[in-house]
């Protein structure tokens, strides 16, 4: 995959009938009250590619407490992710902060 889209830079340009928005939470209270319906004739197709014959690397199942599952799902909705995509990026940091030794204050060693 080349790149992966991360939504519209803030503020945004009024586009025919769409209005310009001056951050996230302004776009989405515009969208809750809208639909893209109304706007149809302004909308162009686009190619969306999927590569769903793209191997996992590997699965690894890890259980945790009720109380940090919910908090671990309320930071990722807060950051627009799904809690495996954050997970995966936390545990990346961290496996990488112990493998260059900046973790050396800690008991974790690599």
């Amino acid at each position: 995959m080349k790149g992966t889209y991360k939504g519209p830079k803030y503020p945004t340009n009024a586009t025919g009938k769409i209005p310009a928005f001056k951050n996230y939470e302004e776009e989405a209270n515009f969208w809750d009250t809208h639909s893209f319906t109304e706007f149809e004739d302004e909308l162009e197709d686009v190619d969306i590619v999927f590569e769903l014959d793209k191997p996992r690397e590997e699965a690894l199942v890890l259980r945790v407490q009720k109380n940090l599952k919910k908090a671990i799902e309320k930071i990722a909705r807060r950051n627009a992710l799904n809690p495996s995509a954050l997970m995966r990026m936390w545990l990346t940091e961290k496996v990488n902060e112990a493998l260059s030794g900046k973790n050396k204050g800690t008991s974790l060693a690599a």
